[in-house]
C-alpha cells in the first residue's frame, strides 16, 4: 500500500502536471496534509453538480484534482487544487514575500502560501465565516508566519503586501486591494458577474503594480462564490455579457481614474480594463 507521503507526492505532480517545471510549487503542496484543512471524513466531494461520499475515511481519496465540500449548505468548499496551482504559479511568490489571503477558508491553500514565502515571508488570512476562520486559526497553529483574521478582507486599509491572493468573486477590483500592493506586487482575484445568471464563470484576473500603470491579464476561466463587499449590483450583467464575448485575453491593463477609451474591454466605476498595454 502506498504511503500518504506518496499519495501527496504524485498529487503534488497531477495538479501542476500542465504548468512549467517549478519544484517549489509542487514541494510546497507535496508537504501539506490535505486532510487536516477539509476536516474528518468520510468527505464530499463533487462530482458535476453533485456530491459523491468517499466510502471511507482514508485520506488517500483526498489526493486527486478534486472539490472537497466544508460547508455544502453555504455552497464553500476547499477549491479546485489545479485551479490554484495554475493561480499560485502565476503569482510567482519568492521567499520573504508579504501575503494578503482574502478567502482563506480553513487554511489549505494559505497553508502552501506559507510554504512559499517560507519563515522570512508572512501570510495575513482573512475569512468573514466565523466557524472557518476558527478552523483555520487551529489548522495553522503552527505557522507562525501566518495570521488568521475573522474579518472581511474588503474593509481597509490592508498592511502593504507583495501578493493579495483573493479566493471568492468580485465584481471589481477593489482599490483597497490595489493600494496595499507595494511596487511590482500582484493582485489575483476572480472576476466574475455573480451568480445571477446560468452561465456565471468570470475569469482570473492577474493585477501588478508596474512602474507605469498597471499591466493585466486573465490567466483561466474560473467560478467561486460571491466576495461579501465587492460585488455591485450595477456591475453583474454587464460583466456577464463582457465574459460571453470570448475575448478576455485581448485584456493588458487596468486603469483607474481615466475616461475609458476605444480598447476598453470592459469599464466599472472608476476602473477600466484596456487592450492596450500599461502606460
Amino acid at each position: 500500500m502506498a504511503s500518504l507521503e506518496q499519495h501527496r507526492a504524485f498529487y503534488a505532480r497531477l495538479i501542476t502536471a500542465r504548468l512549467p517545471e517549478n519544484s517549489r510549487l509542487v514541494a510546497a503542496f507535496a508537504s501539506i496534509p490535505r486532510e487536516r484543512f477539509v476536516g474528518p471524513g468520510p468527505w464530499k466531494i463533487f462530482a458535476g453538480s453533485n456530491l459523491l461520499d468517499t466510502p471511507t475515511s482514508d485520506p488517500a481519496f483526498l489526493y486527486q484534482d478534486v472539490l472537497v465540500a466544508l460547508a455544502p449548505d453555504r455552497h464553500i468548499n476547499n477549491g479546485q487544487p489545479s485551479l490554484h496551482a495554475v493561480c499560485i504559479a502565476a503569482l510567482d511568490i519568492k521567499s520573504g514575500d508579504r501575503i494578503a489571503h482574502i478567502g482563506a477558508g480553513t487554511g489549505y491553500y494559505t497553508a502552501v502560501l506559507s510554504e512559499l514565502a517560507g519563515p522570512t515571508g508572512g501570510v495575513m488570512a482573512y475569512e468573514i465565516e466565523e466557524d472557518l476562520a476558527q478552523r483555520a486559526a487551529e489548522n495553522l497553529g503552527d505557522r507562525p508566519d501566518v495570521k488568521v483574521l475573522h474579518r472581511s478582507g474588503t474593509e481597509g486599509p490592508l498592511p502593504d503586501c507583495d501578493i493579495v491572493y483573493v479566493n471568492a468573486g468580485a465584481t471589481a477590483p477593489l482599490g483597497i486591494w490595489l493600494d496595499a500592493l507595494r511596487p511590482g506586487g500582484r493582485l489575483l482575484f476572480p472576476l466574475t458577474g455573480g451568480h445571477r445568471q446560468a452561465n456565471d464563470a468570470g475569469g482570473m484576473l492577474l493585477i501588478s503594480r508596474g512602474v507605469h500603470g498597471y499591466p493585466a491579464r486573465f490567466l483561466c476561466r474560473a467560478s467561486f462564490i460571491p466576495c461579501i463587499g465587492a460585488t455591485r449590483e450595477t456591475e453583474m450583467d454587464d460583466l456577464w455579457r463582457a465574459f460571453q464575448r470570448s475575448d478576455m485575453r485581448s485584456v493588458q491593463s487596468l486603469r483607474r481614474g481615466t475616461v475609458p477609451d476605444a480598447s476598453c474591454w470592459f469599464a466599472g466605476k472608476g476602473w477600466w480594463l484596456s487592450r492596450s498595454p500599461a502606460e
